[in-house]
């Protein structure tokens, strides 16, 4: 934590953006030692490609199983970084008085959130290169204009999720962060759209995951990679989704 004013210059107050710079390196490293984290990081959206690319699940929608799977497991990869991730690691520095400390210095709720997307983000990348190489292995050969049109699409689902797994971590106890989303990752990785295609659901179903922000995360990342395209309604859910949620965090975020 001492990192939040080592930069300054001596006698001079940290500014706002070197605070959280310095924040954000402290999560990022944090996360990166965490055996815990790098299994929801890593091992488990790697074993979502494999099983995706060698089961028929992905069959009949007009692309290869590799094509299809990857935007999706790109998108879980944001999920289980910003959300689960994040908000586990948060309930409990709230359990442990990390965050007490914290609202004793000026970074305050909005840098805090801020500094917890810059390590997401950071994490995020390592994620990107590891899924996407080992995708490369197995036949995928996205386009340029995909590429450039994912990534800040995978940036805005990383801070909306960030801010989901953040007003969780900071209204509820540590037990029931930790149920939360877990269960979340779960019921979002297997029902909401992210991994799977609202097309492989019910009408009914469908109808429900497009509103969600995983569902529009993966329909997002799905029409980039595969179309070069982007969704507006999707993105429009999305922006909705990440509003709400960093407004509602920096409202309602308990520090104790």
């Amino acid at each position: 934590m001492s990192t939040l004013f080592r930069d300054a210059p001596a006698g001079l107050p940290a500014s706002l953006a070197r605070r959280v710079l310095s924040q954000g390196r402290y999560e990022a490293a944090a996360m990166l030692r965490n055996g815990e984290q790098l299994v929801l990081m890593i091992v488990m959206p790697l074993l979502g490609l494999i099983a995706l690319a060698v089961t028929p699940i992905l069959d009949g929608m007009g692309n290869s199983r590799i094509n299809i799977a990857t935007p999706g497991i790109l998108a879980l990869c944001a999920l289980s970084t910003a959300f689960t991730g994040q908000g586990i690691a948060t309930g409990f520095d709230r359990r442990y008085g990390v965050l007490r400390f914290l609202s004793t210095t000026p970074l305050g709720k909005a840098g805090l959130i801020a500094g917890k997307v810059i390590a997401v983000l950071v994490a995020l990348a390592i994620q990107v290169v590891i899924i996407s190489t080992v995708a490369a292995f197995l036949g995928w050969r996205p386009s340029a204009a995909g590429v450039a049109l994912g990534i800040p699409l995978l940036v805005l689902g990383a801070a909306t999720f960030t801010a989901l797994g953040l007003l969780i971590a900071g209204t509820v106890r540590p037990e029931a962060t930790l149920a939360i989303t877990n269960l979340g990752w779960i019921l979002l990785a297997a029902l909401g759209g992210i991994v799977l295609p609202a097309a492989k659901f019910s009408a009914t179903m469908a109808g429900i995951v497009d509103w969600l922000p995983s569902g529009a995360l993966g329909t997002l990342m799905r029409a980039a990679l595969l179309q070069g395209r982007v969704d507006v309604f999707a993105i429009v859910i999305l922006l909705a989704w990440a509003v709400a949620g960093s407004i509602a965090a920096i409202k309602w975020f308990k520090w104790t």
